[in-house]
Parts: C-alpha cells; sequence; structure tokens
C-alpha cells in the first residue's frame, strides 16, 4: 500500500501504487473502484448524485480520522493548508486568475445562495431600485428559480424568463431567444442586474453556449453575470478567462469523483466581489468569502480536502480529467443513437450539445402525458427493472411525437450491459402493451 504527502507533510494511504504515466487504470481496477455500488442497478444518473471511487474514500475517511483524534491540531495545523492545496489545484484546473477567487462551499446552492444574497442586500439598501431585472433560462434549475424567488423577489426584483423549447436543434436558437429576453427586460425602463446563466442544464440537460451569452450580456450592459455551473467539471470544459462570467460555480462530487458534497464558487476579482459573504456568518466574516468559507463552525470538511487525492485518481486514466470528459462523451453518444434507434425516437439535441449525459427520446407508445408520469416510470424501472435513471417530460406539444426523454449519463464505472439493461427493460414495458394511463394515482 503507498502512501503520498500532504502538503502538511503528513502522509496518507491509499489503496493503489502510484502508476507510471504509460500504464493506465485497467477495467478491473475501475470496478473495484466503484465496487461499492449496488451491483443490482444499472446506474444511469451519474449526474444527480455524481460518485466516488474507493480510493478518495479511504483518502476522506483518513481526514475524518484525523480531524476525530486530535480536532486541535487538525484545526490549527492542517485544515488551513489542506483546503488551500485543494482551492489552488481547482484554480489552476478552471484558470482562475488567483487563489482567492476561488472558494469551496458545501454545493451549487450555497453557492447560489452567497451571490444571490449580495443581490437582496443591494435591493435593501437602495443600490438597485425596485423593479430591476434578474434574468434567468426557462431550464434553470429548480433550487435556483426558487432561490431568485427568496432572495430576489422578496426584495423588490422582478424575474425576466429566457424561453426555451425542447428539443433544442442549435446554439442559435438559445442566443435569439435570450437577447429577446434582455430586450423585455430593459423595455420598462428598469435595469437588468444579474443575469443567471446555467451552463449544463439539469433537466433537459443542454450544454449551454455561454461564453456567447457572456459576451451579449456585457454588450448589453447587464451588470453582473453567475454562472450555474453544477454539472460542469469534469463534464465539459471550464476555463474562467474564457468564459468571462463575475461568479462561477460547479460542483464537484458529480463530475469531479469528490465526496459528497463540495463545490467551488469562483468570483472574478472585482470591488464587488469583496462584499460577498457565505450564509452562515463565523468567525472569520470580512476576511473575504473564500476565507470565510474555509470555517462555518466545527464540522466535517473532508470533502472538501481530498481534491489531491481525487487529481491521483484521475491522473491514472489517460488524459486525465479531459480525457475522461471527453471518452464519456463520445460514448454516451453512441448510447444515446443505440436506443433512439431502437426505439425509433430521437435525440433531444445535436452531439455537440450535450456533455457526459444525453437525452434519449421514449417511446410515445408508453404515453408519458405529464410530470407525475414521468416520475411513476421512473419508480417502476427502479423497482422493477433494476434501472436508474430521470424521466423529463417535455409537454404535449401539437407537433411533439416524443413527449418524454430518459436523461441518460456516462460515467467511468458504467458498462455496456447498463444501457442494454435499460433498453430491454422499455422493450418489454412496450411488448407487454404498458402505458402510463394504467399506473395508479
Amino acid at each position: 500500500m503507498a502512501s503520498t504527502e500532504h502538503q502538511n507533510g503528513d502522509a496518507v494511504s491509499h489503496p493503489h501504487k502510484k502508476l507510471k504515466p504509460t500504464n493506465f487504470i485497467t477495467d478491473a481496477e475501475i470496478q473495484s473502484e466503484f465496487s461499492h455500488h449496488d451491483p443490482a442497478v444499472a446506474r444511469l444518473n451519474n449526474g444527480a448524485f455524481g460518485c466516488c471511487p474507493a480510493s478518495v474514500l479511504a483518502v476522506q475517511r483518513d481526514w475524518q480520522l484525523k480531524n476525530l483524534r486530535q480536532p486541535d491540531q487538525f484545526y490549527f495545523n492542517h485544515l488551513k493548508s489542506g483546503l488551500l492545496r485543494s482551492r489552488t489545484i481547482i484554480k489552476d484546473l478552471v484558470n482562475a486568475h488567483h487563489v482567492d477567487e476561488i472558494s469551496l462551499v458545501d454545493n451549487a446552492s450555497t453557492a447560489t445562495a452567497i451571490v444571490l444574497q449580495q443581490a437582496a442586500w443591494a435591493f435593501h439598501d437602495g443600490t438597485f431600485q425596485k423593479g430591476d431585472v434578474v434574468l434567468m433560462l426557462h431550464y434553470a434549475y429548480g433550487a435556483v428559480k426558487k432561490a431568485i424567488e427568496a432572495y430576489v423577489v422578496r426584495a423588490g426584483g422582478s424575474v425576466v424568463v429566457v424561453p426555451l423549447r425542447f428539443p433544442v436543434t442549435s446554439n442559435d436558437e438559445i442566443v435569439r431567444e435570450f437577447r429577446k429576453a434582455i430586450e423585455k427586460g430593459k423595455s420598462r425602463g428598469n435595469r437588468i442586474r444579474l443575469a443567471v446563466i446555467d451552463h449544463v442544464t439539469s433537466m433537459p440537460s443542454v450544454v449551454i453556449p455561454v461564453k456567447e451569452l457572456v459576451t451579449l450580456c456585457r454588450e448589453e450592459g447587464v451588470e453582473q453575470v453567475f454562472v450555474d455551473a453544477a454539472h460542469a467539471i469534469g463534464c465539459t470544459r471550464v476555463d474562467m478567462q474564457e468564459i468571462g462570467a463575475d461568479f462561477y460555480t460547479s460542483n464537484l462530487h458529480k463530475w469531479f469523483f469528490c465526496p459528497p458534497s463540495v463545490a467551488f464558487l469562483y468570483a472574478r476579482a472585482s470591488p464587488k466581489s469583496r462584499d460577498l459573504h457565505h450564509p452562515v456568518v463565523s468567525h472569520e466574516y470580512g476576511n473575504g468569502l473564500a476565507v470565510e468559507s474555509s470555517w462555518t463552525g466545527n464540522r466535517d470538511y473532508s470533502a472538501q480536502l481530498v481534491v489531491p487525492a481525487v487529481m491521483d485518481f484521475v491522473k491514472r486514466f489517460e488524459g486525465g480529467i479531459e480525457g475522461i470528459r471527453k471518452r464519456n462523451h463520445d460514448v454516451v453518444v453512441e448510447m444515446g443513437k443505440m436506443l433512439v434507434e431502437a426505439w425509433g425516437t430521437h435525440l433531444g439535441t445535436p452531439p455537440d450539445m450535450s456533455a457526459s449525459m444525453v437525452m434519449v427520446g421514449l417511446p410515445p407508445c408508453l404515453g408519458i402525458m405529464s410530470d407525475s408520469h414521468a416520475l411513476k416510470l421512473r419508480t417502476r424501472l427502479r423497482d422493477e427493472f433494476g434501472v436508474e435513471v430521470p424521466i423529463y417530460f417535455a409537454g404535449g406539444e401539437e407537433d411533439a411525437t416524443v413527449t418524454a426523454y430518459a436523461r441518460i449519463s456516462r460515467q467511468v464505472y458504467n458498462k455496456l450491459e447498463d444501457y442494454l439493461k435499460f433498453k430491454d427493460a422499455i422493450n418489454q414495458l412496450v411488448t407487454d402493451g404498458f402505458t402510463c394511463a394504467l399506473l395508479s394515482d
């Protein structure tokens, strides 16, 4: 059993020896790393909760025991240096200018609260005027919509939603609708104070052209841009200088192999970013968001401390995290095409608008005509067939032959058999004459 040195000089055990760059991880080793997954389930929903390999879980446990063994020594000698090392790795991965622009928080929802809390204060102190606008996509994550309601609407702001149809066929559609929404937001003489833009939307899953939308915001005088990229790191290309947003957040436990839960929040250095604060106020209040976030009280910080171990894990794959990302995309598109060909349907987006998740049209004969139907079908697939996959009801538009889509994910632990199991489950339901109308409330 090998060991590596943390920045603080402490050796932490790893269950795998450090490999030469040419000796990449084997299929058997990958399955061993994820042997804690339920073998009876075709796990096609990595996008929801992510995954964490055994080698990283072992390092997390070492950090937890270090804290429990001698909490004072852990706090005074190890915690801050360990968090700084994690933040520095993320800073380099996402091409931020300075490590102080990177804060570690629990999840993207916490990051959203930090950004929207600043907007709420601006309404309360008169910096923003009643009726000033926050822009968001129709596809925005449900929790983000609720946060905008809680922080912005209650403070006197108004919301303009960018309407987006699904399926979507091109980035031009998104840019066109976004431009119209900006015009609508400015039409009553109010200022658009903040645009909230997804990078990879959740349901339906679409890669949004964030660089183009941020550029459009700058041209049209939108004051600040926050990119909610909960799925992004490890799933699509992430570069802070290229994207150019004021704020950007991504979970590290979805596609970056950290245990739940941890995310980073990038806040571009500016006078306004100095007024961002963690919503849980503790002793570090006023010392900058990155420092405030490093101590919000006595709690388990281990998920934030294992980023170096995650880097050790991904380096065992050809191309590192970028190689993993590209292979996941290629395979999930291939699997999506295989499924829609079997069912006579279509994908919800072109391949270049997908990342490590693809929206797969389900057979119309299943009769999915509501969100309730979609949820009940998902439950049946889980309970009866051992398939875990989210279902999206796209709406019963008159010209829609496909009313619902499955969002399939691909991560390194997935095998061809997972997707064949899903295909066979749907085929069995079709053969049996199943329709969602048969499901009881």
